[in-house]
Formats: structure tokens, sequence, C-alpha cells
């Protein structure tokens, strides 16, 4: 049977560019690992953080515009994101948000505290300690590898249809069925980071998409070849998976799962790599061969980003 290792990554809107690398590179201590556009409307960036190497299982990425209106987090959409940090390490997360004033509150599910809070945007997002996982090797204003974030824990989805959306991670993703506390059942796949998915099961209201809600969360394929397997096994299945597309550092296909979730399979290679030397990740706007000739008009048109230690952190 084929089995997703995990997440790959989780694309989210938001509105505004520099308030989202402030956020996610100044506060949470991720790296900036690349500045691209959307392929569908490079008008907009599509940015991407993650660990040092922007390895799988790491990376959430933006649309960010700032024309497009407030969305809704609901049915039918991720709705939140964990993280996970270093056994020890969620004390200073804790003062560190509270450094920068973000509100916090603290839950317990399947026997772990995690720490929740929201993004500038409204992102539901949550820190929780474990000691699987690599450390992560990038270091960033105060915060070093003893505390930085690892890379996903995993999501919990906000089902339509929970059962069948726990059906498709079962017997199409090949994750593994763990338990159900109170509202909320969990699976997990072999990955070290971005193994676990929780699915809600008790109903809330229609998502609605625009910035502040995630696009789409993308599911590991080791290879091309798999990917291929997946592509298959879902026409099979009647999920009507869309054509596989060339992401530059990735192939991916789509999928609505019964839910109305956005699912992706997305491959492992090439990587973030594959254009820019891994010492130089992020630091230039790159684009896919079939944009270079509109790189004037794009770096003119797309705002100015600049990942930055923030005020105080050092």
């Amino acid at each position: 049977m084929l089995r997703t290792a995990g997440i790959h990554h989780i694309t989210s809107m938001v509105n505004d560019a520099q308030r989202t690398v402030d956020f996610y590179a100044g506060v949470l201590g991720l790296r900036l690992v690349k500045k691209t556009i959307n392929f569908d409307r490079p008008e907009v960036y599509h940015l991407y953080f993650g660990d040092q190497l922007g390895s799988p299982g790491t990376i959430i990425t933006f649309f960010p515009w700032p024309k497009q209106l407030k969305g809704r987090i609901g049915k039918g959409q991720v709705g939140v994101t964990s993280y996970s940090i270093p056994d020890g390490a969620l004390l200073f997360w804790e003062e560190r948000l509270k450094k920068y004033e973000i509100v916090t509150e603290s839950a317990e599910r399947f026997g772990e505290r995690y720490l929740r809070f929201d993004d500038p945007d409204g992102l539901h997002l949550e820190l929780v300690e474990q000691k699987q996982g690599p450390v992560n090797s990038w270091n960033f204003g105060s915060i070093t590898s003893a505390v930085a974030i690892k890379g996903f824990a995993g999501a919990t989805l906000y089902s339509a249809a929970p059962h069948q959306t726990a059906d498709i991670l079962e017997n199409i993703l090949g994750l593994t069925c763990i338990g159900q506390e109170g509202n909320y059942l969990r699976f997990r796949a072999e990955s070290a980071i971005g193994n676990t998915v929780d699915i809600q099961l008790t109903p809330t209201v229609r998502g609605l998409m625009g910035a502040g809600t995630v696009h789409h969360i993308a599911w590991r394929a080791k290879s091309e070849e798999e990917q291929k397997e997946w592509h298959k096994l879902l026409e099979e299945k009647g999920h009507h998976p869309t054509e596989i597309t060339d992401r530059n550092y990735f192939n991916a296909l789509y999928f609505h799962e019964a839910g109305g979730i956005l699912f992706e399979i997305a491959t492992d290679p090439p990587g973030f790599s594959v254009d820019e030397q891994t010492e130089r990740l992020g630091e230039k706007l790159m684009l896919p061969s079939w944009f270079e000739s509109k790189r004037d008009g794009l770096e003119q048109t797309l705002p100015d980003i600049t990942v930055r230690v923030l005020k105080g952190d050092s």
C-alpha cells in the first residue's frame, strides 16, 4: 500500500508580505528559504519558510496579496497548524510570544500540552514539545537550535465530512488511526516531523477562503514514480486529481477530499537548492524559466521585503 511519510508543506493566504516575513522569520525564527511568485498569479509573491534546508515537513508557504478579502476558518479547511519544538522549550516560547504581545492559551490533547496563538492575519497556530525529529540548526536573533522550531508537528483538519476524510487519510494516504480523544480523531504517519493529523469531529462554521485561512495541505511523495502511482489510485477511486504540475521545487497534484479540504501530493525532490546555493536560500527573487523574460516588470510590481531581526531581539 502507498503511504505518505507525512506533511510536505502547508500553504496559506495573507494580506501583507513584510508583516508575514516579520512574524514567521522575525518572531518564530523560521528561515525564508524561497522568495518566488505564485506561478498561477505572478503579480503575487509565493514565500516559503522552513528549517535551514527547507526540508519536507518544515515548510509553510504564503500567498500575500493586499487586495484579498478576509477569510473565515471553518469546515473544508485546515483549521490549525501545529509546530514541533524541542523538549523543554515551551517556557522560552511562552516568554517570547508574550514579549511581542501575542496572546497565547494552553491546551492538552492526547497527553501533549499545546501553546495556541494566532498570526497577524488570524491563522491558528500552536507549539508542542516533542523529543522526536531532527534539531533545526538555523539560528536567528535570540533563537538557538536548543529551542528553534523543528518543523511541523502536524495539523488539525476541519472537515465537512469527518469520517470520509478519515477514510481518505487511512486508505488513500496510508496514515494509521491511533485513537479518539473527545472531539478529536488522531492519525499518524511514519516521518519524525509533520506526522500527526487530527480531525475535529464537531461541526464548525463553513470556511470561507481568504486572508487568514489555509489554502491547501500537501502530503509527501518520495519520488515522481510514487506520485504517479497516487495519481492512478486517486483516479481509480473517483477523486478526480489534477494533472501533475511542475512547481520547480517539487511536482504537485491536487484534489478536493470528501470533506472539502484541498489536498496536494508533492514530491520530496528536487528541493529548494535546485536554483540557489544552500547558504543563499531566500535572498533573491527566483523565477521559473518561463517567467525570466518578465523579471524587470515583476520586480517593479512586487513589494520590497526584508528578513530582519526585530527590535530588542539579540
